[in-house]
C-alpha cells in the first residue's frame, strides 16, 4: 500500500530513495577542493546559529556549529530508531542505512537501504526549509518525518533559531494494533566545535587561494553531562558541561525534547555510551520500544563519549493516527574569529547569551511549530501554486536558498548601529570568505527578495570598508599557479571596493579583502558592482530607504573616482590591463571589455539616478550636483566607445585588444542590470537581442549538445579558443541563472527554461544537491562547493514576477 503521507509533500520536492547512491557522482576539478560526495541533505538551522544537515541514507552527518567552518562527518549516535510490534513481531531500526563505520554501536540493526527508485524502503524529499522522509515496504504502519527550521521570508526572529523540528506522523493501515515506539538519541558535543588553533597559519593551496587548517575539537567530551528536564508538557534532555564561566566559542548546550502526550508513555536514557556496542539502549527499545529509565549527571571522564536519549510509545488502532514532535535545539553563542574577536549570534537577542538556553529553544519550538509550520506554508504556496513555472524550478527555486543557512553564514546580534545585526555568507566552503561583491552581483538576489533588510546590512559594511585602508602587503596566488614570480600587492588600497568582507579566522566585517588569489585593488568590475547593488537594494525595497542611499553615498564617490584612474587613454572607460582582473579571475581581458565596460555603464547610470534622488529629497550633501554633472560627463564620452570598440556586428567582443573571437557569455551583464533597474539601455536592443541569441547558440546549443549549461566563452561555432583554459570552458551555475534572467528580462522565456533546466538537473540528478558548486565541466567535475552565486536562480524569478 502507497504510503498516504506522500499527500501532503508538494510535488515539486527534489526527491531520492531512502539510501539509494550515485553511479557516477561529479566529482572536484582539484584534489585540494573539498569532495565531501554525494550524500548532502537539507540543512536544519538558523541563519547564523550553525546548522546541521541529514542526508537521504537517514544520518546526520553535516556540522557548521562553529561559524565559517565546515565538519562533514557521520555521527552515528545521532539518530532517530523506530521499533514496531504489529501480530506479535517485533523489529526495530536505527533509521540510517549507513551503519557505524567502527565496532561502535554494533548492536543496532540499521535500516535497508533502496534498491532503487522502484524497488525503495521509502522516499527522502527536500524543498527547503521543509524536507521529509516517507518510510514503506518495512514496517506494518505508515510513517513519515517532517522536518524543518523557522525560515520564511522576512522574519528576522525566528529564522536566527538554533533549532531541527520534527515532526513524525504515524498510522495505521491494518486491521491489527500497531505498538510504535520512536526513539531520538543524541551525543552530547559540547566543546566540540571549536577551532583548536586560535590563530592558524594561512598557506596557499595548489589552484592559489589561501587557506588555513580548520581542527575542531571533535570527541573531547571531559566534563561533558546530559540532565533529564521535564515540566507539566515537555520532556527532554539537556545535553551540557561542568562549569559556570563565561561562555566561549564552542561552549554551551544542546537540548532533545518532545512534548508530553496522554496517548503516549514516554521513557529516557539520560547517560549511555556511544563509543560501546549501544546495548545500554538498543536491548530495551529493540525488545519492546521502551528504556531503563535511567538518570544520571555524571560528568564524563578523559576519553568518555556520553549520549541521551528519549523514547516514545504508543499503540494505534485500526484506522488510527498520531502526530508526534520532536526538537534537536542548540545554544552556543559566541562566534569566535580570530583568538579574542568575539560576536554574539542574532538568536541571542531573543534568548540571552548564557549559552543555557537551549531547553527554553526546544520548548518554545515544540510551543510554536504548527504555527511556524503555517508561515512557511503561506509563503511558499503561491510560489509552488504557480502553473507557468515547472516543478524542476520551483524545487530549485527554494532548495537553493540551503546556502543561507549552510554557508557558514553569520549573523550577529543587534547593536545600535546596526538594529538587526550584521549578516554574512561565505563565497564558498574552499573559498572561506565572505560575501564577495562579484560574486553576490548575481548570488545575491534571494537575499533582496526574501530578506531585504539583511542584504542591505552587507552593503552597509561594503561602504563602511571603501574608505579604510591595508597597507600590509602580501603574495598574489595567481602567479604562483601559473609558475611566474608574484609582485607584493598591498592588502586594500584607500577607496578600492573591496572583495570581500573577510574571513572567520580574522576580523569579518572589519578586515576586508582576504582572498590573495588576485590583487582585487587592480579589479574593474568591484566599484561597478557596488553602486549597482546600492541602486537595486533601493529600487527593489520600495524606493524609499534615503537614509540608505545617503550611508552610500560617499562611498559611491571615492570608489568610482578610484576606477576611473584606471582609464588610461582618456576614453572615458576604466582599461582592463591583461592581467584576470575581474571575477573571471583566470581570465585575461585587455583593454575596452564587453564585461567590465558595460558594468561601467550601467553604474555611472545608476549614480546619476541616485544622485538624483538624492537632490529630489534635498539631502545636503556637499557638491551633489557637481558630481551628477561629472558622471553624465564620463557617460556621454563612454556610450558611443563601448559600442565603436566592441560591437561586431553580432555580439560585443571579449575585449578591445587582445584579438579574441570568443562569445563571452556574459557580456552583457551590465544592460541587464541597467533594464532591472529601469535605466536607460547602455546598449541598442537589437544589439542585446543579437548578442544575446549567440550567447545561447554558440555557448549553450553547441556546448555538449546543450545538456550542461553555457560555458564562459566559446567561438561562435561553439569551439573553444583555448582547448586547456580554465574559465571559459566552465560552466559557471550562478553565472548560467543570471543569463537565463537576461533571457527573461528580453522576452526570450522559452529559452531562459531550457538554458536553466540543463543546469538544475546537472546539480540534482549528480550528487551537488545541497552543494552546489561554482562550476561544472563536461567531464563531470566541480569546483567551488556551496556557491554563493547560484541563489542567482531568484534573479529569474524577479524577472519572471
Amino acid at each position: 500500500m502507497k504510503n498516504s503521507f506522500y499527500k501532503s509533500i508538494p510535488a515539486c520536492t527534489w526527491s531520492r530513495a531512502i539510501g539509494l547512491g550515485w553511479d557516477k557522482p561529479y566529482t572536484v576539478r582539484k584534489d585540494s577542493n573539498i569532495d565531501d560526495g554525494p550524500w548532502h541533505g537539507m540543512p536544519l538551522g538558523g541563519f547564523g546559529a550553525g546548522c546541521i544537515g541529514r542526508s537521504s541514507r537517514g544520518d546526520f552527518n553535516f556540522w557548521h556549529i562553529d561559524g565559517g567552518e565546515h565538519t562533514f562527518q557521520n555521527i552515528a549516535a545521532c539518530q532517530f530508531s523506530v521499533f514496531e510490534s504489529s501480530n506479535n513481531e517485533n523489529v526495530a531500526y536505527a533509521l540510517s542505512t549507513e551503519p557505524n563505520n567502527d565496532a561502535a554501536l554494533s548492536a543496532w540493526n540499521w535500516y535497508p537501504a533502496s534498491a532503487s527508485e522502484d524497488d525503495s524502503t521509502g522516499g527522502y524529499h527536500a524543498l527547503y526549509p521543509r524536507s521529509w522522509f516517507v518510510y514503506e515496504n518495512v514496517f506494518q504502519a505508515q510513517l513519515s518525518c517532517e522536518q524543518f527550521s523557522p525560515v520564511w521570508a522576512e522574519n528576522y526572529q525566528e529564522s536566527s533559531y538554533p533549532v531541527a523540528i520534527f515532526v513524525w506522523n504515524a498510522s495505521n493501515p491494518t486491521d491489527a494494533p500497531i505498538t510504535l515506539s520512536i526513539m531520538l538519541t543524541w551525543q552530547n558535543m559540547v566543546g566540540w566545535f571549536t577551532n583548536t588553533v586560535k590563530s592558524p597559519e594561512v598557506e596557499m593551496r595548489d589552484d592559489g587561494s589561501p587557506v588555513y587548517d580548520y581542527q575542531p575539537n571533535l570527541n573531547q567530551s571531559k566534563n561533558n553531562f546530559n540532565q533529564l528536564v521535564t515540566d507539566s508538557e515537555y520532556i527532554g534532555c539537556v545535553l551540557d558541561k561542568v562549569g559556570d564561566i563565561e561562555p566561549v566559542e564552542g561552549e554551551g548546550t544542546w537540548c532533545i525534547a518532545t512534548s508530553k502526550h496522554p496517548k503516549v508513555e514516554i521513557f529516557h536514557h539520560s547517560r549511555w555510551n556511544p563509543s560501546s556496542a549501544g546495548e545500554d539502549v538498543w536491548q530495551s527499545f529493540s525488545e519492546n520500544g521502551s528504556l531503563t529509565n535511567l538518570t544520571d549527571e555524571t560528568p564524563a571522564v578523559e576519553n568518555e563519549q556520553i549520549g541521551a536519549a528519549i523514547a516514545v510509545r504508543f499503540t494505534l488502532q485500526p484506522g488510527e493516527s498520531l502526530q508526534i514532535p520532536f526538537v534537536v535545539a542548540w545554544d552556543f553563542p559566541i562566534t569566535e574569529f580570530v583568538s579574542g574577536i568575539t560576536y554574539k549570534r542574532r538568536y541571542t537577542d531573543f534568548f540571552g547569551d548564557n549559552g543555557k538556553n537551549a531547553w527554553n529553544i526546544a520548548t518554545t519550538a515544540l510551543k510554536e511549530y504548527q504555527n511556524w509550520l503555517s508561515q512557511i506554508q503561506t509563503w511558499q504556496q503561491p510560489i509552488i501554486e504557480r502553473s507557468d513555472l515547472p516543478d524542476w524550478f520551483k524545487m530549485a527555486l527554494f532548495n537553493e536558498l540551503y546556502d543561507l543557512t549552510a554557508g557558514g553564514t553569520l549573523w550577529s546580534a543587534a547593536s545600535k548601529r546596526d538594529p538587526i545585526g550584521q549578516f554574512a555568507v561565505l563565497e564558498c566552503l574552499d573559498y572561506r570568505w565572505y560575501e564577495s561583491l562579484d560574486v553576490r552581483l548575481y548570488g545575491s538576489f534571494g537575499l533582496l527578495v526574501l530578506f531585504p533588510e539583511l542584504e542591505k546590512a552587507v552593503i552597509r559594511a561594503f561602504a563602511r570598508a571603501i574608505p579604510d585602508s591595508d597597507e600590509n602587503t602580501r603574495v598574489i596566488g595567481y602567479y604562483y599557479t601559473i609558475g611566474a614570480e608574484s609582485p607584493l600587492a598591498v592588502r586594500k588600497a584607500k577607496g578600492a571596493t573591496p572583495h570581500d568582507l573577510g574571513a572567520p579566522n580574522e576580523h569579518v566585517w572589519e578586515k576586508t579583502n582576504y582572498t590573495s588569489y588576485q590583487d582585487c585593488n587592480q579589479w574593474k568590475d568591484l566599484g561597478c558592482d557596488f553602486v549597482l547593488q546600492v541602486y537595486r537594494d533601493f529600487i527593489f525595497t520600495g524606493s524609499n530607504d534615503i537614509e540608505f542611499l545617503a550611508d552610500c553615498w560617499n562611498a559611491i564617490v571615492e570608489t568610482l573616482d578610484y576606477l576611473k584612474a584606471f582609464d588610461k587613454d582618456g576614453d572615458g572607460i576604466p582599461e582592463n590591463s591583461g592581467a584576470p582582473d575581474q571575477t573571471f579571475d583566470d581570465w585575461r581581458l585587455l583593454g575596452v571589455s564587453a564585461y567590465c565596460g558595460g558594468l561601467w555603464l550601467a553604474a555611472l547610470e545608476a549614480a546619476i539616478a541616485i544622485s538624483e534622488v538624492l537632490l529630489d529629497k534635498q539631502i545636503q550633501i556637499e557638491n551633489l550636483q557637481d558630481q551628477k554633472s561629472v558622471y553624465e560627463s564620463w557617460l556621454e564620452k563612454s556610450r558611443p566607445v563601448y559600442q565603436e570598440k566592441l560591437w561586431n556586428g553580432k555580439f560585443y567582443r571579449l575585449d578591445s585588444e587582445s584579438g579574441s573571437d570568443v562569445v563571452m557569455a556574459d557580456q552583457l551583464c551590465g544592460q541587464f542590470y541597467a533594464r532591472l533597474l529601469q535605466l536607460p539601455d547602455i546598449v541598442p536592443s537589437e544589439c542585446t537581442i543579437s548578442g544575446l541569441n549567440s550567447v545561447y547558440d554558440a555557448c549553450f546549443l553547441k556546448f555538449n549538445d546543450g545538456k550542461l549549461g553555457a560555458a564562459n566563452g566559446l567561438r561562435p561555432d561553439g569551439s573553444p579558443e583555448n582547448p586547456d583554459a580554465t574559465h571559459p570552458l566552465e560552466v559557471w551555475t550562478g553565472i548560467n541563472f543570471g543569463i537565463a534572467a537576461f533571457l527573461v528580462q528580453m522576452g526570450m522565456k522559452s529559452e531562459a527554461f531550457k538554458l536553466t533546466e540543463a543546469v538544475v538537473n546537472q546539480i540534482y540528478e549528480n550528487g551537488l544537491q545541497f552543494r552546489t558548486p561554482e562550476a561544472i565541466t563536461a567531464s563531470g567535475t566541480f569546483r567551488a562547493c556551496v556557491y554563493l552565486r547560484a541563489m542567482a536562480i531568484w534573479a529569474i524569478y524577479l524577472a519572471i514576477k
